[in-house]
């Protein structure tokens, strides 16, 4: 068996560019930690696709990262995650990591009792999310809202954009309406957003973002495989897109908030 050393780079991955909120997120809690991104973006957006399309990217990705010496990996994408996550885990020979709807923070909570999904089409309509609902909506109203455009949106950088705006305020305002006062944003997509969502919920409502807790449980199985990068080690980050390379280095310069190189990704 081959041994990963401890400077071997963490793999995460996304349909897109949305993914690049984890990884800050994972720069924040780890950064002597070096690692390598997939943006999917020529197959994205995930949320339209079929089951078997989108698990047959979530594994050609995993096996071009256990190919570039990755130590663990993480799915940096609900879609991916409903999908594909048990199907990766049970012949993926490095830990897994994978982000999900925060559904049971946002019922433990919210004082309203009643709380509202945003994600994709194939996010909600998953086993999984069922599943979340069943084991943590009973003592709560659990809203969930397709949202189709906005990965689109994101992918394009039109984060600010008039038609950005509209799109959010015809997803949200149905759920401030039905009394929901915490907002689960189940695309890692949307943290992109944040400012407009701010702007249209105002202060009081709760928005949460599964990004710092998938970074920490990512902290907590490093530790636990001890494959943690020394603390004086320099961090390199590496880009790797499967769409137009110009249009890549562009929106993910702009979301990464430095200029940086990307790579063909097949």
């Amino acid at each position: 068996m081959t041994t990963i050393g401890s400077d071997a780079p963490i793999g995460v991955f996304d349909s897109g560019v949305g993914g690049l909120s984890v990884l800050l997120a994972i720069r924040d809690e780890l950064p002597a930690e070096n690692l390598l991104y997939v943006a999917d973006s020529g197959y994205a957006p995930y949320g339209d696709r079929d089951s078997d399309f989108i698990a047959e990217r979530a594994t050609k990705i995993t096996e071009f990262l256990l190919a570039a010496g990755v130590k663990a990996i993480v799915v940096a994408c609900n879609t991916a995650t409903v999908v594909s996550i048990a199907k990766l885990r049970a012949w993926c020979p490095v830990p897994l990591v994978a982000i999900e709807p925060a559904i049971k923070p946002a019922s433990v909570s919210t004082r309203s009792g009643t709380i509202g999904v945003l994600a994709t089409s194939r996010t909600l309509a998953s086993p999984s999310v069922a599943r979340l609902c069943e084991t943590h909506g009973s003592n709560v109203q659990i809203l969930l809202k397709a949202c189709p455009g906005l990965v689109e949106q994101v992918e394009q950088a039109e984060l600010l954009s008039d038609a950005t705006r509209a799109l959010l305020v015809r997803y949200i305002n149905p759920l401030l309406e039905a009394g929901a006062d915490t907002l689960v944003l189940g695309c890692t997509h949307y943290p992109f957003l944040m400012p407009l969502i701010r702007e249209i919920v105002g202060p009081d409502i709760a928005i949460i973002d599964p990004a710092t807790a998938v970074a920490r449980q990512l902290a907590r199985r490093l530790v636990g495989n001890l494959t943690t990068s020394r603390p004086d080690s320099l961090a390199d980050v590496r880009f790797f897109s499967s769409g137009s390379l110009e249009n890549a280095q562009s929106i993910i310069s702009a979301l990464w908030g430095e200029n940086v190189r990307v790579h063909s990704f097949g």
